[in-house]
């Protein structure tokens, strides 16, 4: 069963300014977030992302739609109702805010006496573990004007943390940060999501660190757009740029005191810059391609075990000549994913695509067909069994899907049998679009086929 989402906006509108000077900033969001999830939200100056946060964190009025954090409803809230939600939240924000007549260490602990009271010296030992959590436990005694940008920006995230927050809102946690210390920081956001179930909603420009999130959203003018759309509109930005810093009245103003020999030269270089780019943006094309289409499989595998209430679904490809079989999505607890090789020659998934047929076991260790070896591996308990090959165009078998632990105990039906065929003809799909679309990325690569 899938908890409940600690943070929910159903058709939420914003805007500031009245009569003529009125604007509109959010128009209709719907979102849900879930504990242990990390969302990461982007989108360009001005399209409504910071507004979105601070709906979500009680910061400010909800004007038109509903807005729901920990179960309760914020449109119309209560002073008290609205305190209570912001005393469960970490608030992570762009500037650090921190108080300059306290130390690292007491702006840290000022959070604990907004929770609730903490004895002095508790307060203390948690700040500075705290601190120490995000490499600055040499500092706990500075003010803040003795701290560079970075280090105060993770002074303010120390602050949200020592809260043990179920819900963090973080408003470019990065932006002040080098490479190094950004990741750092964002590594332990995913570690606190994982570890304490915490969901995060993160807003960032920082394209570094999208591969912590398991899900991305982008806001273009106030709507929630795919993730796709927004890299599009990115890139024909900067190629409309490229285009407008080379207008012909400039180039011609620069070839204009070459000579013969120069002349050759500048065309032949400035030809195979431009097939560079070219080459650099069908590469980055293919790559987003890749990336988004496969972060769909995952998603829609994980879709899948939840419609069948299964524990996990595991997407096996058929690789003929080496005999194996070779995990695409393998789940493990949460949303991990595991790497799983099987040999093609036995058990139950490799009897699956050698045949081709369904097989649907209520215990596996009964069966004969049935190895161990990944439970007695990853510490799993495999139970029911529900295995389905995925055909392509000419009808071999080129994967197979496996839903496995019927939650409660039960065994898979017959009508989870069909249902999970039904799903999968467009699940197949996706992985051969998947498929396609990196042998184009990497032609030369030993993509497992069913030849």
């Amino acid at each position: 069963m899938k908890p409940a989402p600690l943070l929910t906006l159903r058709d939420v509108r914003h805007g500031f300014g009245t009569g003529s000077a009125h604007k509109q900033v959010l128009h209709g969001i719907d979102m849900d977030l879930y504990p242990g999830e990390i969302v990461i939200l982007t989108g360009p100056s001005g399209s409504g992302k910071t507004t979105l946060l601070t709906l979500g964190g009680a910061l400010r009025t909800v004007q038109a739609g509903q807005v729901s954090a920990f179960g309760f409803e914020l449109a119309g809230a209560s002073p008290s109702t609205q305190l209570e939600v912001r005393r469960r939240i970490g608030f992570i924000f762009q500037q650090p805010n921190l108080l300059e007549s306290l130390t690292a260490a007491q702006n840290v602990q000022l959070a604990l006496a907004w929770k609730g009271p903490v004895p002095p010296q508790e307060a203390r030992r948690l700040a500075l573990d705290q601190l120490r959590a995000v490499g600055l436990g040499d500092f706990a005694e500075r003010q803040p004007s003795q701290l560079s940008g970075g280090q105060r920006q993770r002074v303010a995230i120390a602050r949200a943390l020592v809260v043990q927050p179920k819900l963090i809102l973080a408003d470019e946690p990065t932006s002040a940060l080098d490479r190094t210390t950004g990741r750092e920081i964002v590594d332990l956001l995913q570690h606190l999501a994982r570890r304490e179930q915490c969901a995060i909603l993160l807003v960032t420009h920082d394209h570094r660190i999208l591969d912590i999130a398991d899900r991305h959203l982008a806001l273009e003018d106030g709507r929630l757009v795919s993730l796709a759309r927004e890299a599009s509109l990115q890139t024909h930005q900067v190629l409309d740029g490229l285009a407008r810093a080379s207008r012909a009245k400039d180039l011609t103003r620069e070839i204009a005191s070459l000579d013969e020999p120069q002349l050759f030269q500048f065309l032949a270089e400035s030809t195979e810059e431009l097939a560079q780019l070219g080459r650099g943006i069908d590469a980055a094309r293919q790559h987003l391609a890749t990336s988004l289409l496969d972060r769909l499989l995952v998603a829609a595998t994980v879709k899948a075990g939840q419609w069948l209430e299964a524990e996990r679904v595991t997407l096996f490809l058929v690789d003929q000549p080496a005999r194996k079989l070779r995990s695409r999505v393998a789940q493990t607890d949460g949303l991990g994913m595991l790497s799983i090789e099987v040999s093609l020659d036995a058990g139950i998934a490799g009897h699956v695509a050698r045949h081709g047929e369904i097989l649907n076991l209520s215990d596996a260790y009964t069966s004969p067909l049935f190895n161990p070896e990944v439970d007695q591996r990853t510490g799993y308990r495999t139970r029911s069994v529900l295995c389905v090959p995925l055909r392509d165009e000419t009808h071999r078998v080129f994967a197979v899907a496996q839903a496995l632990n019927k939650q409660g105990g039960a065994a898979f039906s017959t009508e989870d049998a069909d249902r999970f065929q039904t799903l999968l003809h467009p699940l197949g799909r996706l992985l051969r679009q998947v498929l396609e679309t990196e042998k184009t990325l990497h032609p030369i690569s030993s993509t497992p086929t069913s030849k």
